[in-house]
Parts: structure tokens; C-alpha cells; sequence
């Protein structure tokens, strides 16, 4: 069928893959309810992965019919189809490294599967999210299923901590930004981002009331993204929760949270720039040193890319400052590029630390290059990328962000950006130092790497290379798609 003379059929296209997630982790569901043998788990992973697979195209589907959809609560662009293709890349990895995880841990359950289908439907919601209401619901759907997963392993008492705290802080900051949506549809009677803006333009009663319900809701925002000072949950879920799901929660819906952050602010509240950028530029500079500062300390691998995600999501805050296409541009490819390094480092971290995850300490690193030569030169790949050594995805990601930074005039924030990445390079440079300069601890047999976890190691290996001497084959796409549709 046309979707030009069908509206309705368009309308479903434009919502494609978030209906192709929902359905395959209802039926996942139903399917685990009926077998629970070791080779029906085998095929809920592998039916996931496809169902991952089909949202993807799904997306492609979508692009190709722009526009609005269910009474302009969602927008088809190229903006959300980018993120959208980000949040499922990483879903998709999550369950190539979880299977042989799951299995070793002894909790290969099939709802895990269905409960990472229904985060990425809530991901996928919020970066086509064209309504405040829509944000809330997707950022609801991604947050309970996120909270889930961190504690998935039940008889793990980190992981039971860690769930328990994101829950009751997710929750706190959830609070705000619903208490901010509801002021600002009682001052302009709407909550189409399109409808907010316009009516701010013309006029509203309290300027100032305004800027505090963008306020509100920028705690719900930073929040997600683990930003100062909101960033307090994020070294103890990511250490806490299986070391799949902590690479999951630090670039998925990290992604999907800065992606609705950056359509709101700049299109809802787009006339109160000059009040809300100073908060902003604030912000990303208590994020990347508090971040760099606290995981200088840090012994446990996991707990440090923790802290080391926190100044991460400092840099992207650095580029959303400049409100500018140049300035969005550079955070999606920044994300993108995150997302690929920092989930191959916990993948490492989920191969390395075996059984009840007992080595993730900086001394089990001891000697890597030894033991796992190969292993070890890809985990080097991502923390010289993370630190932004040149022909390294990371690498174009800085250099972006801090040019959109000076062409915006903000040229002492771009030093103090430039200072925070020396700091990191400490920490990275530390694990390589460790790795490749001192005896193995150990003598016991290296162990095999699942399939699954091998074809994750070595795609976003290879993926963080490629993006560093052909950095193009993204920025492309996101200089194309950083206008947003308004």
C-alpha cells in the first residue's frame, strides 16, 4: 500500500519500530511462559536479536515516510531516525554479550530479552517524542525496564542495591520533570513542544515561572544523563549491575535521554536561550571534573567507567551549550562514537571478570597482554579512544564538540574541556600501564570467549577504528539530520 493514500497506513510506518519492538517482547513473553529449556533461551536470544534487527529497518521505514504521527505526539525525522538506529545498535549488542553472560551466571532467562526489547521501545519513543506527555511515557517505558535489569541477577546483593537506588532516584528526579510539564501546560495550555514555543514567543503571563518549569524538567533530564549534580547514582548502578547491563545503561539511554533533551530545549523553549545556557554550560563543567576527578581514585573497572561516563555526558553537555546545528551535530556523532567504545570496555570487562564478576579490579588487569594478547589490544583501542587519541572514533568526537564550542565563542570552556581530557588520560593510560607492564597475578587456563561476546569485542573495535580515519560515515548523517523538524 501507498502511504500517500493511505494517512493512516503512514501514520503506522512513522511508528514502526517502537510497534515491532512492543510485539516481539509481548510474544517473547508468551514463549517463555510455555518452554524454559536451555534451547527455547537460545531461541528468545536469537529471536530478539532478529526482532532488533526488523526495528532497525523498521526505522529505515520510517525515515522514508516523514512527518507527524497520533496527533503530532510523534515526529518522523532524520533526527529521530539517528538516534533511533543508536539505541538499537547498542540493544543489539547488549544481547549478542549477554546470552553466554546470562548462562555462566546461571540466569538465562528469556525475560531478560524482553525486558531490553521494551527499554529500547522506550528509548526509540522518547527520540521521536513530540509532546511532553510522549517524553514522560517513553522515559517511563526505558526507566522501569532499565531499573529491572540493574538488579536482574537476584541473588546478587550489589545488584539488588544498585536497582533499589536507581528506582527510588529515578523516581525523585521523574517527579520534577512531571511537575515541570504540568506548569508549563498551565501557562500555555499545551504540551506540543511546537505549541510551547509559539506560545512563548507571543507572550506568557510569567516569563520567570517558565524558565523554572524548563528548570524542573532539566532535573529529569540530567538525571538520565548522569549530569552534575544529578550524577550520584551512576558509579554505583554501573558497578553494581551485570557488567552487560552497565554497558546497556550507559549508552543507551543516555542516547535517548540527550536526544529528547536537545529537541525540547531547542524547540519548546528555544526563545528563553540566553536564561537556560548559563545553567547549561554550568553544568557540563561540573560534570566533565567531577567525573575525571572522582574516577582518578577509582580501583574498580566497572566504578571507574562509571565516573568516566559522568564526564562523558559533560562533553556532549558541552556541544548542547552552544545551541547550535554545528553544536548537535557534533553530540550525535560524540554519542554515537560513546556508544560503540565505551560498550566494547564493558564487554571486555563482562569477559574478564568470570564467574559472580570477581576480577574487576584494576590488579585482575594485570599482565592482559599476556594472557589475552588479543583482548587486551582491543580494550587498549577503547581507552586510547576514550582518552581521544587521534585515529580513534573518540578523537573526532572532542575535536567536534570543541570546535562547535569555539565557533559559539566559548573558548574557556573549550580549555577547561581540553584540561578534564588530560585528567582522564591518567586513569586510561593507568589500566594500559597495568595491562602491559606488569606479571599476571593468575596462572588458570584463559577461558573462551562466547561467540556472541567475541562478535561484540571485535565490531566495536573495529567500528571505533573505522570512525577514526573515516569519521564521515557518520558525521555525514548527523550534520544532515541536526536540524531539527519545527
Amino acid at each position: 500500500m501507498d502511504a500517500k493514500f493511505f494517512p493512516q497506513t503512514a501514520e503506522l510506518l512513522r511508528f514502526l519500530p517502537e510497534i515491532i519492538l512492543t510485539l516481539a517482547g509481548t510474544l517473547l513473553l508468551v514463549m517463555e511462559g510455555f518452554k524454559k529449556d536451555e534451547d527455547s533461551r537460545s531461541l528468545i536470544s536469537m529471536l530478539t536479536a532478529v526482532a532488533i534487527g526488523l526495528a532497525m529497518y523498521g526505522t529505515v521505514v520510517a525515515y522514508q515516510n516523514p512527518g507527524m504521527a497520533f496527533s503530532n505526539m510523534l515526529i518522523s525525522d532524520g533526527y529521530a531516525a539517528f538516534f533511533r538506529l543508536v539505541v538499537l545498535a547498542v540493544g543489539l549488542l547488549t544481547v549478542l554479550s549477554s546470552s553466554a553472560y546470562l548462562e555462566r551466571e546461571k540466569s538465562n532467562t528469556g525475560e531478560f530479552y524482553v525486558l531490553v526489547l521494551f527499554s529500547l521501545a522506550g528509548q526509540c519513543l522518547m527520540a521521536a517524542a513530540n509532546e511532553l506527555m510522549m517524553v514522560f511515557i517513553g522515559l517511563e517505558v526505558s526507566s522501569i525496564a532499565s531499573y529491572i535489569l540493574a538488579g536482574y541477577l537476584r541473588d546478587d546483593k550489589r545488584g539488588n542495591e544498585s536497582a533499589l537506588k536507581y528506582f527510588l532516584l529515578g523516581s525523585f528526579a521523574t517527579a520534577f520533570l512531571l511537575y515541570g510539564v504540568a506548569w508549563v501546560y498551565g501557562m500555555t495550555g499545551s504540551t506540543n513542544l511546537v505549541e510551547i514555543r509559539s506560545a512563548i514567543e507571543k507572550g506568557v503571563p510569567s516569563m520567570t515561572m517558565v524558565s523554572a518549569a524548563a528548570g524542573l524538567m532539566l532535573v529529569g533530564f540530567a538525571f538520565k544523563i548522569s549530569a552534575a549534580p544529578f550524577q550520584g547514582w551512576a558509579p554505583d548502578v554501573y558497578q553494581g549491575a551485570p557488567a552487560p547491563v552497565s554497558g546497556f545503561l550507559s549508552a543507551g539511554p543516555k542516547a535517548a535521554a540527550f536526544a529528547v533533551m536537545i529537541r525540547v530545549f531547542q524547540t519548546a523553549f528555544e526563545a528563553i536561550t540566553p536564561r537556560w545556557e548559563p545553567v547549561l554550560w554550568t553544568m557540563a563543567l561540573l560534570t566533565m571534573t567531577i567525573g575525571n576527578f572522582a574516577a582518578l581514585w577509582q580501583n574498580n573497572i566497572k566504578r571507574m567507567l562509571g565516573y568516566s561516563s559522568i564526564a562523558h555526558a559533560g562533553y556532549v553537555l558541552v556541544a548542547v551549550t552552544t545551541h547550535s546545528t554545528t553544536g548537535t551535530a557534533a553530540a550525535m556523532f560524540y554519542l554515537a562514537a560513546y556508544g560503540l567504545m565505551n560498550y566494547g570496555a564493558f564487554a571486555i570487562v563482562t569477559h574478564v571478570a568470570g564467574k559472580g564478576e570477581e576480577r574487576v579490579t584494576l590488579d585482575d588487569m594485570k599482565g592482559l597482554s599476556q594472557r589475552e594478547p588479543a583482548v587486551a589490544a582491543m580494550l587498549t583501542v577503547f581507552l586510547l579512544s576514550l582518552i581521544g587519541v587521534p585515529l580513534t572514533a573518540g578523537f573526532f568526537g572532542k575535536f567536534y564538540i570543541f570546535k562547535a564550542a569555539i565557533d559559539s565563542n566559548m573558548v574557556w570552556l573549550t580549555a577547561l574541556g581540553l584540561l578534564n581530557s588530560a585528567v582522564a588520560a591518567y586513569y586510561y593510560l593507568r589500566v594500559l600501564v597495568v595491562m602491559y607492564m606488569h606479571e599476571p597475578e593468575t596462572t588458570e587456563h584463559v577461558s573462551t570467549i562466547p561467540g556472541g561476546l567475541k562478535i561484540t569485542m571485535w565490531v566495536t573495535a573495529a567500528a571505533t577504528l573505522v570512525l577514526g580515519v573515516f569519521p564521515g560515515l557518520v558525521l555525514d548523517f548527523a550534520t544532515r539530520f541536526a536540524v531539527l523538524s519545527k
